[in-house]
C-alpha cells in the first residue's frame, strides 16, 4: 500500500522528478566530458530537451484530477499544472536566447544550464506549494541558483555587484517571509495551507494577519513590486543580457502564480484584508515603473521598470480575489512574458563588431537598417504597453475587467491613467526606431535561434488574436483551479 502510494506521489510530481534526476545526470555528464565547449554545448542540449519533456509531462502525463502528494506537502491542480508549464516553456525560451551569446562572451560552461534547471526545479516546487516550509524550500531552491546566475560573468565588475546585491537583499527579503511564516505558524498551529485556512475561518486573528503580511512582503520581492523593487534596474543591467531574459520571465511567472496561490487559499477568509494590501502593491508598482522609465536611456534599465510596472498591473487582477481575477491574472502574465522574451532577443541581438550594445539611442534608425528587428520590436513595446489590436491589450482589458467587477472601480481608473503614462517609454523607443537617424553603423546578424524567437514572439503579438478564445478556455479551467 505504502509503494502505491509513492508510485502515485510521484507520478503527480513527474516533472519535479524529472528536474532532479536529469540536473543531477547532467551535472556528470559535465564534469567527465573532457572537452569545456563540448561540455557546455551537449548539457545545453539536453536541458533543452528536459524542459520541453517536463512541459508535456505537466500536461499530459500528470493525472488531470490532481491531488496532494508527500502527506499535503505538495499539492497539483489545474492552476500549477499550467503554471509549470507556462514556466518550463520561459525556460526553453530564455535557454535559446542564450546559446549565442554565451559562446561569444566566453562564458559557455556547462554549470550555466544545469543553474537553469535547478532554479526551474526550485519554481515548479512553488507553485505546487502546500505548506510554508515546502514554499520556502522550493523559493530558497529558485533563489540559490539566481544570485550565482546573476553573477555569472565573474570577469564583469557590473555583473559581479548585481550577483552581489541580489544576494544582499535576497537575504532581506527571506528573513521578512520566514518572519511571516512564523507568525502564521504560531497563531495557527500549523503550517499547511488547509490547517491555516481552517484557523483563518476559525478567528481570523490580528497576528495571522501580520503574518500575512509579512509573507506577502517576502513574496512581492520576488516579483520585484514596489516597494521591494530596488534591486530590479540593477540587477537587470548588470547580469549577463540572456540571465536577465531569464529573470524577467519564468521566475516572475512562479512567483506569482505562488501568492496567488497562498493569498486565494489559505487566506481566502482575509480577503478585504489582504485585498488592500496588494493593491497599495499594485499602484506602487505601476507608478514606479511609469515614471522610474521615463528617464531611463539603457534598454535593459527599462525593461527592468518595464518589469515592474508589468507586475503592477498583473496584481490589478488578483487583487479583485474571484476566480476571474485568477485568470486573467495568468492570462496577462503568459501574454507579457511572450512579449518580453522576444524583447530580450531583440537586445541579444544589438551586437555590433566592438561587443554588445545597450543604450536606447543605438537602436535609432532600425527600421531602415534591420527592418525585421524594426517591426518585430515595435510589435512587442506596444503590446507590453497594451495597446489596441496587440494581444497584450487583452491581458490589460482582462485584469481590468476582474477589479471592476469586484467593485474596484476608483483603483481601476488609477490603473488606467497609470498605463497611459507607461505608454510613453514604450512610444519612445518606437520613435527611436522609425523616426530617428541611424548612426552608420549596423548590427551584427543575429543566430538562427534568436532570430526565430524574434520572429515567433513578434508575430503572436498579433498572429494570437483569432486563438484568444482558446487561451481563454486554457486560463479559465486553470484559475477555476484554484479559486
Amino acid at each position: 500500500m505504502t509503494g502505491d502510494l509513492l508510485l502515485a506521489d510521484l507520478r503527480l510530481l513527474a516533472p519535479e522528478v524529472l528536474l532532479a534526476v536529469g540536473a543531477m545526470a547532467f551535472l556528470m555528464v559535465g564534469a567527465y566530458t573532457r572537452a569545456q565547449d563540448g561540455a557546455a554545448r551537449i548539457v545545453s542540449l539536453l536541458t533543452l530537451a528536459l524542459f520541453l519533456v517536463a512541459a508535456l509531462v505537466s500536461i499530459f502525463y500528470v493525472p488531470s484530477e490532481g491531488g496532494t502528494a508527500f502527506q499535503g506537502a505538495l499539492i497539483v491542480d489545474d492552476f500549477s499544472r499550467y503554471a509549470k508549464a507556462a514556466v518550463l516553456l520561459a525556460a526553453f525560451i530564455s535557454l535559446i536566447l542564450a546559446q549565442n551569446y554565451l559562446e561569444q562572451e566566453k562564458l559557455a560552461k556547462f554549470e550555466y544550464p544545469i543553474l537553469m534547471a535547478l532554479s526551474v526545479l526550485g519554481m515548479t516546487i512553488m507553485v505546487s506549494a502546500n505548506d510554508l516550509i515546502t514554499m520556502y524550500m522550493g523559493l530558497e531552491l529558485q533563489s540559490l541558483a539566481l544570485y550565482v546566475l546573476a553573477a555569472f560573468n565573474r570577469d564583469s565588475l557590473r555583473a559581479s555587484e548585481a550577483g552581489l546585491k541580489y544576494f544582499v537583499l535576497g537575504a532581506l527579503s527571506s528573513g521578512l517571509l520566514l518572519y511571516g511564516a512564523s507568525l502564521i505558524y504560531g497563531f495557527s498551529g500549523t503550517t499547511n495551507f488547509a490547517g491555516i485556512a481552517e484557523a483563518v475561518a476559525a478567528e481570523p486573528s490580528l497576528g495571522l494577519m501580520f503574518g500575512m503580511i509579512f509573507l506577502l512582503s517576502g513574496l512581492a520581492f520576488k516579483i520585484s513590486a514596489a516597494p521591494f523593487h530596488m534591486w530590479t534596474p540593477d540587477v537587470y543591467e548588470g547580469s549577463p543580457t540572456p540571465v536577465t531574459a531569464f529573470f524577467a520571465t519564468a521566475p516572475k511567472l512562479a512567483a506569482m502564480a505562488l501568492i496567488a496561490r497562498v493569498l486565494m487559499q489559505p487566506f481566502a477568509e482575509m480577503v478585504h484584508d489582504w485585498q488592500q494590501v496588494v493593491m497599495v502593491l499594485s499602484v506602487l508598482s505601476m507608478a514606479v515603473g511609469a515614471f522610474g522609465a521615463l528617464t531611463q536611456t539603457n534598454i535593459k534599465r527599462l525593461l527592468a521598470y518595464s518589469s515592474i510596472g508589468n507586475m503592477g498591473f498583473a496584481l490589478v487582477g488578483l487583487a479583485a480575489g474571484t476566480s476571474i481575477g485568477l485568470w486573467a491574472l495568468l492570462l496577462y502574465l503568459t501574454l507579457y512574458v511572450i512579449s518580453v522574451a522576444g524583447s530580450f532577443g531583440i537586445v541579444l541581438s544589438m551586437r555590433r563588431s566592438d561587443g554588445m550594445v545597450e543604450r536606447i539611442e543605438d537602436l535609432a534608425g532600425l527600421a531602415q537598417t534591420r527592418p525585421g528587428l524594426g517591426w518585430s520590436m515595435t510589435a512587442l513595446m506596444l503590446s507590453i504597453g497594451g495597446l489596441p489590436f496587440f494581444v497584450g491589450f487583452f491581458g490589460k482589458l482582462f485584469v481590468f475587467y476582474a477589479a471592476v467587477s469586484s467593485g474596484l472601480i476608483i483603483f481601476t481608473v488609477i490603473a488606467g491613467l497609470l498605463s497611459v503614462v507607461s505608454m510613453a517609454y514604450y512610444l519612445r523607443v518606437v520613435k527611436v526606431i522609425w523616426f530617428d537617424e541611424p548612426d552608420g553603423s549596423s548590427f551584427l546578424p543575429a543566430t538562427f535561434s534568436v532570430n526565430a524567437v524574434v520572429l515567433v514572439t513578434g508575430s503572436a503579438t498579433v498572429a494570437l488574436l483569432p486563438f484568444m478564445y482558446v487561451m481563454f478556455r486554457f486560463v479559465m479551467q486553470a484559475g477555476s483551479g484554484l479559486g
